[in-house]
C-alpha cells in the first residue's frame, strides 16, 4: 500500500541496544492539526495524520450528522497553500442541508486520542435517527479471525513508524475493500467511511468494519451512522460502546486475536455462533 504524501516525518535519534550507542535515522507518524470550514466558517480542527483529507472531512460530516448523503456536499477542496506553505484546511459548500453555519455551539477541538469527546449520552444518538443496521446480514467467525493478518499486512505507515491507528473495511467474505491510517483511531474510521461516501456506496450494510485498538463509544456512532453491521477491534470496547451497541443492534466483536475473539453484541450474525458456560465441576 502506498504511503499517502506527508504521513510520515524523519527526524535524528539515539539508539542504545546492550550497551552500544548509535545515532540513526527513525520515521515518525505525522501529526498536524486540519481545519474543515462549511460555508467559509470554521466547523471543527482535529489532530490527524495528513492523507485521504478529504475523505476525512467528508466522513466526518456523515458520522457526526451534519449531511446525510454526497448529494449535500456542494463543493469539497483543499484550501490552496499560501506562500508555499503547507495546507492543513479543507473547505465545504453543502446545499439542501438544515446545517447553520452560524451556530458556532457546533464548534469543538477533536483530540486524537479521544474523538468526539464530551457526547451527552446514547439519547444524543437516537435524537439523530440513525437507523439501525442491516439484521440479515452473517459473517462466518473463521473469516474474522483472518482479518488482523490482513488489517496489518497493509498498514503501510504503521510499519515504518510504530505509531499509528488503521481501520479496515471488509466485504462479507473477508475481502479488503478499503484501508486507512491516522494518528487518531476515530480519523482513521471518518476516512474510511468519507471515501464510502464519495464513491456513492453507502450504506454499508454488507460489510464489517476492524479497528486497532479499542472500540469506544465514538467508534460505534461512526460505524452505525455509515450502516456497518459488524464492529471487530483488537482490544475491549468501553462500557458506554457496549450499551450502544447492544441498544442499536450492532455486532461489537472484541479482543480479536489469533482464534479467539469475544462477542458483546449481536451475536445472532456470527454464522455459528454457540453459547455455554464452563459447569466448572
Amino acid at each position: 500500500m502506498r504511503t499517502p504524501e506527508r504521513s510520515v516525518e524523519l527526524t535524528q535519534v539515539t539508539e542504545w541496544e546492550d550497551g552500544r550507542v548509535r545515532s540513526l535515522q527513525d520515521s515518525l507518524a505525522a501529526e498536524e492539526p486540519l481545519e474543515i470550514r462549511v460555508g467559509g466558517r470554521p466547523l471543527t480542527v482535529t489532530m490527524r495524520t495528513p492523507g485521504n483529507d478529504l475523505e476525512l472531512a467528508a466522513g466526518f460530516l456523515l458520522t457526526e450528522g451534519i449531511i446525510e448523503s454526497p448529494a449535500q456536499i456542494a463543493g469539497l477542496r483543499i484550501k490552496p497553500p499560501d506562500n508555499l506553505l503547507k495546507t492543513n484546511v479543507v473547505e465545504v459548500e453543502l446545499q439542501d442541508s438544515d446545517f447553520d453555519t452560524a451556530d458556532l455551539q457546533r464548534n469543538f477541538f477533536a483530540a486524537s486520542s479521544c474523538g468526539v469527546c464530551g457526547k451527552a449520552s446514547i439519547d444524543a444518538i437516537r435524537i439523530r435517527g440513525i437507523r439501525l443496521p442491516e439484521s440479515g446480514f452473517r459473517f462466518d467467525p473463521e473469516m474474522l479471525c483472518r482479518l488482523p493478518e490482513a488489517l496489518r499486512s497493509e498498514q503501510a505507515v504503521f510499519s515504518r513508524t510504530g505509531g499509528l491507528h488503521a481501520a479496515a473495511l471488509f466485504d462479507g467474505n473477508g475481502q479488503l475493500m478499503a484501508l486507512r491510517e491516522d494518528i487518531g483511531r476515530h480519523n482513521a474510521v471518518d476516512k474510511i467511511v468519507g471515501w464510502a461516501l464519495l464513491e456513492k456506496k453507502l450504506p454499508l450494510s454488507e460489510h464489517v468494519m476492524l479497528v486497532s485498538g479499542r472500540g469506544g463509544f465514538e467508534i460505534i456512532q461512526k460505524v452505525l451512522a455509515a450502516g456497518i453491521p459488524v464492529l471487530a477491534s483488537v482490544s475491549a470496547p468501553s462500557s458506554l460502546a457496549v450499551k450502544l451497541a447492544r441498544e442499536l443492534g450492532l455486532t461489537l466483536i472484541g479482543f480479536l486475536r489469533g482464534r479467539r475473539f469475544v462477542i458483546y453484541s449481536g451475536e445472532s450474525r456470527c454464522v455459528s455462533a454457540k453459547t455455554g458456560s464452563d459447569s466448572g465441576s
